[in-house]
C-alpha cells in the first residue's frame, strides 16, 4: 500500500532525512487544527489467545483452592486464585467469564480449535475444512481505513500454520488465514512509514531509528505546550526502550527449537529471553495504539498442541515445554506447575493493560484503557475440553462495559473441573451443562465497538451482564 505522505499532517509524524517517518501520539497543542472536538472517540480492540487450556483441578483436590484458573465465588463477590491474582489491580476494569463456547465444535479436541476461536466456524475435527471471518476483521472492516495499518496480526510462531493448527487468530471475509507477524523488528518497522529508496536500508543499519529522527523531534518540541513536551519525551523514551527490547528479542526468535530430544543442550537461553519477547510484543501493540497506527490487534501467544517456538515460553518460569505442563497435571505438583505458567501469562497481560490505564487518552478525559477493549482467552479449558472457555474482558468502560464481575453462565456456583487418574479425558466426557454461544458475546462486543450487526457466526442473540 502506497502511503501519500504529502497528505499526512506533519503533526502526526517525525520525519527523517532518509525518507521515513515515525508515527506520533496526538498532541493537545494541535487539537484545534485537527478539530478533534468534533470527532467521535476512538475505539480499539485487541484479542489474545493462550493455548492448551488452563488448570482446573477437581474440588476435592488440594490444589483447587490456589490453582484453579477460574475464580471462586460469583458476581461481584469472587476471589481470584493464584493463576489470575496478578490482575487484582485491574479488578474494576475486568470481567471473568465462564460457561461460553462455540457449540459447533464443542466435541472437537482442543488442539484443533484455535482456528475458530474468533470465527465461531464449524471447522470440525477432521475432513473438509472451511473457516469464516474473524471478529477482529469485522471490526477492521469498519475502522481499518482510518489508520495506516488496517489491523496488526501477530503470533509467537508466525505465519498461518495449517488447518486445525493455526498460527494466526485472524481470518478474512473468505475465511482465509491472515499471516501473523512474529519478528519484533518487522513489527517495529511497521510503525515507520518508509517512502525513500534508501529508507529501509538505512533504518536496518541504524542502531536506533530515533537517532535518525532527532532533528525533527527537536524542531517539533519547540512548537508544543509544556504538557505535550512531556508527552513527547515520554513517548520517545518508550520507543527507545522498545528498540532495546526488540534487539534482545532477536536472540529468542532466531534460536532454533526444532529438536526436542536435544532440548537439554540449548543452554544459551535464559528465563529472561521469553519474558522479554512477550513484553516486547505487548509493547509494540501499545505503541501502535498510542500512535493510532492501528485500532485492531490480535496476538496468538501460542499454537495448540505444543508446536513451535511458543512451546518454550514456559522457560520464563523455569519449565522447558509449556504444552507438557497441561499433560503433567496428574503428577505430584502438576496443577501448581501449570498454574505458575498461567500466572506468568496473567502478569504480562496485566502489565500491558495497566500501561494503557496509566496513559491519558489524548484530547479526552480518562485513559487509553477506557477506549480499548481487551479480550483474553482460550478455546479449551480442562485438558483440551472445547467447552467452558476461560475468558476475560478488560477495559472499554467508555463503550459501556460494566466490570468487576465473575459471570459464570453455567449457573451460580457451578464448577466444571478437570480430571483424576482413571477418568477419560474431559473432551471425551458428556457435559451436564449447556454452554451459551460465545458468538452471543461477539455480537455484543461488535455492537459496543460501533459495528451495526445483530448476528455473528452461530449467535442466537446478545449477551446480558457485560
Amino acid at each position: 500500500m502506497k502511503t501519500q505522505f504529502a497528505a499526512i499532517d506533519r503533526r502526526r509524524f517525525l520525519r527523517g532525512a532518509a525518507g521515513f517517518a515515525l508515527a506520533l501520539p496526538c498532541f493537545e497543542s494541535f487539537a484545534g487544527l485537527a478539530n478533534s472536538a468534533n470527532k467521535p472517540a476512538k475505539k480499539r480492540f485487541a484479542s489474545f489467545y493462550m493455548p492448551d487450556g488452563v488448570p482446573m483441578p477437581l474440588k476435592e483436590d488440594p490444589a483447587f483452592q490456589d490453582w484453579s484458573w477460574f475464580p471462586h465465588g460469583q458476581g461481584k463477590d469472587y476471589q481470584l486464585t493464584k493463576c489470575l491474582e496478578p490482575l487484582e489491580p485491574l479488578r474494576d476494569e475486568m470481567t471473568v467469564l465462564a460457561g461460553l463456547s462455540h457449540p459447533a465444535v464443542e466435541n472437537v479436541h482442543g488442539h484443533s480449535n484455535g482456528d475458530q476461536f474468533l470465527t465461531g466456524a464449524d471447522t470440525g475435527g477432521s475432513g473438509d475444512y472451511k473457516n469464516s471471518i474473524s471478529l477482529d476483521q469485522v471490526f477492521a472492516e469498519q475502522v481499518g481505513e482510518q489508520t495506516r495499518v488496517r489491523s496488526l496480526v501477530m503470533s509467537t510462531d508466525g505465519g498461518t500454520g495449517a488447518p486445525r493448527g493455526a498460527q494466526t487468530m485472524s481470518y478474512n471475509r473468505k475465511g482465509r488465514p491472515i499471516p501473523a507477524e512474529h519478528k519484533p523488528k518487522r513489527i517495529f518497522d511497521l510503525l515507520f512509514a518508509k517512502s525513500g529508496e534508501d529508507a529501509a536500508k538505512k533504518l536496518a543499519m541504524s542502531n536506533s531509528a530515533l537517532d535518525l529522527l532527532m532533528d525533527d523531534a527537536r524542531s517539533l518540541k519547540k512548537r508544543l505546550s509544556t504538557s505535550d513536551q512531556e508527552t513527547l519525551d515520554e513517548y520517545l523514551q518508550s520507543v527507545r526502550d522498545t528498540e532495546v527490547r526488540v534487539e534482545k528479542a532477536k536472540h529468542w526468535i532466531d534460536t532454533p527449537f526444532t529438536a526436542p530430544n536435544v532440548d537439554h543442550l540449548q543452554l544459551e537461553i535464559t528465563p529472561d529471553d521469553p519474558r522479554d519477547y512477550l513484553r516486547t510484543m505487548y509493547e509494540l501493540i501499545y505503541l501502535a495504539f498510542r500512535t493510532d497506527t492501528t485500532r485492531v490487534a490480535t496476538y496468538q501467544i501460542g499454537r495448540e498442541g505444543g508446536v513451535g517456538i511458543s512451546n518454550h515460553l514456559s522457560r520464563a518460569v523455569g519449565f522447558k515445554l509449556a504444552h507438557h505442563l497441561s499433560h503433567q497435571t496428574k503428577d505430584p505438583g502438576g496443577w501448581k506447575n501449570f498454574g505458575i505458567y498461567c500466572r506468568f501469562l496473567s502478569e504480562e497481560f496485566g502489565r500491558f493493560a495497566e500501561k494503557l490505564e496509566a496513559t491519558p487518552e489524548p484530547g479526552e478525559d480518562g485513559n487509553m484503557l477506557d477506549n480499548t477493549l481487551l479480550f483474553f482467552g482460550s478455546a479449551s479449558s480442562a485438558f483440551h475440553l472445547s467447552r467452558n472457555y476461560p475468558l476475560m474482558l478488560v477495559g472499554g468502560k467508555k463503550m459501556g462495559f460494566e466490570h468487576g464481575h465473575y459471570l459464570n453462565f453455567s449457573g451460580a456456583g457451578a464448577y466444571r473441573g478437570g480430571w483424576a487418574p482413571g477418568d477419560p479425558e474431559p473432551w471425551k466426557m458428556d457435559s451436564s451443562y449447556e454452554d451459551l454461544p460465545l458468538s452471543n458475546l461477539y455480537v455484543t462486543l461488535l455492537q459496543r465497538l460501533g459495528v451495526q450487526t445483530g448476528r455473528f457466526a452461530g449467535s442466537t442473540g446478545t449477551l446480558a451482564g457485560v
